[in-house]
């Protein structure tokens, strides 16, 4: 197939660009490097199989030469814990109206990056597919993100009521590894691991027993590949995530990311940040996923533990500093 990603240089899409093309596929990059990096798809810029333009998708000239069978959208705006609301909402719907009338206009399967995010606070763990959402009050900017992809996800199921946009959806909880973003916007993992790796304090937002249930790359790139390659998947919602049982606090995360680069008898240091330093923001308490629906309908299996993919991902990043 020939695929085109939007995202290409960033984390999960440099990711899903080297397993395709080392499946025999042939993959069109399109990003603008506002958080993605020329040096995630410097081992393969040069393959014949691989195309790379430098362009903004809000400009929908960008996609307007570009050709494939099947567009996958992980290019985004995230959370806007330091950032503007503003940014995340119009740039995600601008950039989403552009690629819904891209694989309408050219009639090929379009394949999006959601987020667990939209779940929001909805107490009923775990979170299918068919939870319902609970988001918290208009007042409070970090549900813009969420908002933003619950519109994407009504607009491509619109789309596909109307015109018959083929698709699949897909809510990535926690992915980390190789190529991560090292600051915020990459997740607590990669700032835990750095400030680790120079024995500084890891700094815990709130108090730290907020939990999550983080991905390994690896599995995530699985359950995209199964996304776009499965007839099973067709007009479909998928949660892309580990095992529930991975469950664990961020505090948790941080005294394992700290004794693994230090030592088991090592002794964290944390600096715990009150969540009034990023003004009116609220965060979720729990994030754990039902990996039901993927593993029967398309064979997804969970490969790495938490433990196993962090060991692999610190080694990646202590090897950026030397």
């Amino acid at each position: 197939m020939n695929i085109i990603i939007t995202g290409a240089a960033g984390f999960v899409g440099s990711n899903l660009a080297k397993t395709l093309l080392r499946q025999g596929h042939k993959v069109t990059g399109i990003d603008n490097l506002s958080y993605g990096s020329l040096s995630n798809i410097s081992s393969f810029a040069n393959d014949k199989n691989f195309t790379f333009f430098e362009e903004n998708l809000k400009d929908e000239r960008t996609l307007a030469n570009v050709k494939g069978d099947c567009l996958v959208h992980l290019a985004s705006q995230k959370i806007p814990r330091y950032t503007s609301a503003l940014i995340t909402l119009e740039e995600n719907s601008v950039m989403m109206k552009n690629v819904v009338k891209k694989c309408l206009q050219d009639k090929i399967k379009l394949v999006f990056a959601s987020t667990s995010d939209i779940y929001g606070k909805n107490p009923d763990i775990p979170y299918s597919e068919t939870s319902n959402i609970l988001l918290g009050p208009t007042t409070v900017k970090r549900w813009a993100y969420a908002i933003s992809k619950i519109y994407s996800e009504q607009y491509i199921i619109a789309n596909n009521n109307e015109y018959n946009l083929e698709y699949t959806i897909m809510r990535f909880f926690g992915s980390y590894g190789p190529n991560q973003n090292l600051t915020w916007w990459g997740g607590p993992q990669s700032v835990f691991i750095a400030n680790a790796l120079l024995n500084k304090p890891l700094e815990i937002h709130g108090e730290g027993l907020q939990t999550r249930t983080f991905t390994y790359v690896e599995d995530t790139v699985q359950g995209v590949v199964k996304c776009i390659l499965e007839e099973k998947a067709k007009n479909e919602i998928f949660n892309i995530a580990n095992n529930p049982e991975e469950e664990i606090t961020i505090l948790g995360l941080g005294e394992m990311i700290w004794k693994l680069i230090n030592g088991e008898n090592s002794k964290p240091l944390i600096n715990f940040i009150p969540y009034s330093t990023f003004g009116n923001y609220e965060d979720v308490k729990r994030r754990v996923p039902d990996i039901t629906k993927i593993k029967s309908l398309l064979d997804y299996r969970p490969r790495f533990s938490l433990a196993e993919g962090m060991v692999k991902t610190i080694e990646w990043q202590k090897n950026l500093s030397n």
